[in-house]
């Protein structure tokens, strides 16, 4: 799906990001996370081609710089972090964003049918006549979420996700269903590159972490193989304990 050697970023001689490797294949869901200040929003930006760092970037075996943009948005999406709080546009018409790449003007039926559908999901549908700056910052990331998946709705085979921590000022229904969204995504032979701070619902959610210190990667592999007690703490430079979930059976960490 998405393969990067010895990704680099410098911003005036610092280093952001320092000999990272990522490779994603087909259906698989990573998780990327570590302390603040690790890098993992600058490493998504460089995999999704918003930042260019020194290195090349194959994208189902094609160098990404090569594609062309429209065509490349049928392909992936990306939410982004940060957000405009202020947006003078209703709920659906946020949503509908989404949908640019596939007509000039006018929507289509599909376009309605793929704006709907991830309103119901993302459970925004009953706001969609609401004005965007009036929601709540919960209600605000749900909307989001839901352009950035309806951008994805089409007959193209293995599509490719970003998300940058879209589980902020979510509660807890709506976190799970959030990654319920994206695993459901993944299912199907898509993937998905999302940062997040909660290890635990990356252990419960992720096929792959890749767990980041400083710029570089401290541990990559399965929630079992990277969330170990060493691993964390030494990352987060903070105690912790590692046992199993006593329903699902992956690592649970708790900290102190």
């Amino acid at each position: 799906m998405i393969k990067a050697h010895q990704i680099n970023y410098l911003h005036r001689n610092f280093h952001i990001l320092d000999g990272v490797d990522v490779s994603l294949d087909y259906g698989e869901f990573l998780a990327i996370v570590g302390p603040n200040g690790a890098g993992k929003s600058s490493l998504l930006s460089v995999l999704a081609n918003e930042v260019r760092g020194k290195q090349k970037i194959l994208f189902k075996d094609k160098p990404i710089t090569d594609w062309e943009v429209r065509e490349l948005s049928r392909h992936k999406s990306k939410f982004s972090q940060h957000n405009s709080n202020e947006i003078p546009l209703q709920v659906k018409d946020v949503v509908m964003m989404g949908r640019y790449p596939y007509f000039d003007s006018q929507p289509r039926q599909e376009d309605f049918e793929a704006m709907n559908k991830m309103m119901y999901e993302t459970d925004v549908y009953h706001l969609k006549d609401r004005e965007y700056n009036t929601l709540s910052g919960g209600e605000k990331q749900r909307v989001h979420l839901s352009r950035v998946m309806a951008q994805l709705q089409n007959e193209i085979a293995h599509k490719l996700v970003f998300l940058d921590e879209p589980l902020n000022n979510l509660d807890i229904k709506h976190q799970y269903k959030a990654l319920e969204i994206i695993k459901n995504f993944t299912a199907k032979a898509n993937s998905a590159i999302v940062v997040m701070h909660d290890l635990n619902l990356a252990a419960q959610f992720a096929d792959k972490i890749l767990l980041m210190k400083s710029g570089k990667v401290s541990a990559y592999g399965t929630p079992e193989e990277v969330f170990t007690a060493q691993n964390i703490s030494r990352a987060y430079n903070f105690p912790c304990t590692i046992c199993g979930h006593p329903i699902t059976n992956n690592p649970m960490i708790i900290f102190g």
